[in-house]
């Protein structure tokens, strides 16, 4: 049985750090691509960060990229995303997903899902 299970979240002050962990059973990372998204209160489910299961390219959108990196432990079979120079516009509950095949910007194309942790950047 697939499943995702993310760790890390918490209230961090503004310019802050977090790392955020997404623990994977039941597949391999490397037949998987791997995401990042977020949605806040009353927004859409938008897309953070991405990594391919086959050559482990990553992606970023622009509101993160140079802040967020993501990454992946093949031995633990686990994907982190380590979030730096946090925002108060970073608040948002952060899901990690999965899907078989490329990595995709839409995250209607993940089918697997973890539970999701909150992150809050507030003072």
């Amino acid at each position: 049985q697939l499943q995702l299970v993310e760790s890390g979240g918490g209230l961090v002050q503004p310019g802050g750090s977090l790392r955020l962990s997404c623990a994977a059973s039941g597949f391999s990372l490397d037949y998987y691509a791997i995401g990042w998204f977020r949605q806040a209160p009353g927004k859409e489910r938008e897309g953070v960060s991405y990594i391919s299961g086959s050559d482990g390219s990553t992606y970023h959108a622009d509101s993160v990229k140079g802040r967020f990196t993501i990454s992946r432990d093949n031995a633990k079979n686990t994907v982190y995303l380590q979030m730096n120079s946090l925002k108060p516009e970073d608040t948002a509950v952060y899901y990690c997903a999965a899907r078989r095949g490329p990595v995709s910007g839409s995250y209607y194309e993940y089918d697997n899902w973890g539970q999701g942790t909150q992150v809050t950047v507030s003072s």
